[in-house]
């Protein structure tokens, strides 16, 4: 009875769906960063605009820099607030003389002789609805045209399952990830599993190897006959910590260190990080920085024997002691383990019956 996992990632740029779309020098921004990895020789001669506001948005631009040589713009719907973006890449970006348009979005590419030649975009009002739900408004109104030469389109990755799935019993979600159960990720057919950006769409690579981990130790017990795929798992459902409304006074707040920066001509230069390492006394005032784990009481259920705790306590008022030695009993073994247990236990609880009525008949 074998076990599969499918962790197929989301390989396969979206598409806008606006008219122009297929004309050429209008690419995905994952294809165009595959084919420089692959090291084939990709030129872009003229201005390169990048549809999105990502940190794969990001990348594509940064790169599309270093292969032109012309003028690289950005246009995405999030305000500059808004972008999921991380903080760091869009300065870096903006160092790097790339120009971010925020609250622009495509209303239509532009083509001369099947060529594209440039985009209109409209004026984004707003993202999200009422309801959080990704549902941006424009004000048609206000439109602007930009001149392009290539549009690298980087807004989102899909998955494209081609026949893999065809003839069988999984079930897809509306964007084309496998429907699987949350806490064991069997999917439809029971002897296959899901993970990663085939259950999430597109996460970190440390969320895929999570789910991984977890779809493992399914697959394990399913492919062993009598063990449950749920009994005696934690469902891992934690909570992150509201630190909006917690008071961490009496906390380090060091912040943490930078590297020496960089002229952005000579970041340009190179596909290179040409960011400076830290220096010896920048490494020592990182390694002094408090966690900030938020931790006033311990719980040794919740403890996970990292012992970091042990190396941060100043007063030495911490020890992490091995109090168990030994391997927990297989599934198939604990039930005469109990047995065993329950006698005892009946056997003691007797013999202190017993005691107890001949000392009470001695004393009468």
């Amino acid at each position: 009875m074998p076990g599969i996992l499918s962790g197929t990632r989301a390989q396969q740029g979206r598409q806008l769906g606006i008219e122009g779309e297929d004309a050429e020098g209008v690419a995905a921004g994952v294809d165009f960063l595959r084919n420089i990895n692959l090291g084939q020789n990709v030129e872009l001669k003229g201005k390169v605009i990048v549809i999105g506001g990502g940190n794969v948005a990001i990348d594509v631009a940064r790169v599309a820099a270093r292969v032109t040589d012309s003028k690289v713009s950005m246009f995405c719907l999030e305000s500059r607030g808004e972008m999921p973006a991380l903080d760091e890449e869009i300065e870096e970006t903006l160092k790097e003389d790339i120009s971010i348009n925020n609250s622009w979005g495509p209303k239509r590419i532009v083509t001369e002789n099947g060529r594209v030649c440039g985009v209109e975009f409209r004026k984004c009002i707003s993202v999200f609805d009422e309801k959080g739900r990704f549902s941006p408004s424009y004000d048609e109104t206000k439109t602007i045209f930009i001149e392009a030469d290539h549009v690298l389109v980087s807004v989102g990755q899909s998955i494209q399952w081609g026949s893999l799935i065809e003839d069988s019993n999984i079930e897809l979600n509306p964007n084309k990830t496998i429907k699987v159960d949350s806490f064991t990720f069997q999917s439809g057919e029971p002897d296959v599993f899901a993970g990663g950006d085939a259950v999430t769409g597109p996460r970190f690579a440390i969320d895929a190897i999570a789910a991984g981990k977890q779809a493992a130790i399914s697959i394990h017990r399913y492919v062993h006959p009598g063990q449950s795929l749920t009994i005696g798992r934690s469902r891992r459902n934690f909570k992150s910590l509201d630190k909006e409304n917690v008071d961490f006074s009496g906390y380090d707040y060091m912040p943490r260190q930078k590297s020496s920066p960089v002229a952005e001509t000579k970041s340009k230069e190179t596909f290179r990080d040409v960011r400076g390492t830290f220096t010896e006394q920048q490494v020592k005032k990182e390694t002094e920085r408090c966690l900030s784990c938020g931790a006033t009481i311990v719980d040794e259920f919740l403890c996970v024997g990292c012992g970091v705790c042990t190396t941060k306590c100043k007063f030495e008022a911490i020890s992490l002691v091995r109090k168990y030695d030994g391997e927990g009993a297989a599934f198939q073994d604990i039930k005469p383990i109990v047995m065993r247990h329950m006698l005892k236990r009946k056997g003691r609880i007797a013999i202190k019956k017993a005691k107890r009525f001949l000392g009470y008949n001695r004393k009468n």
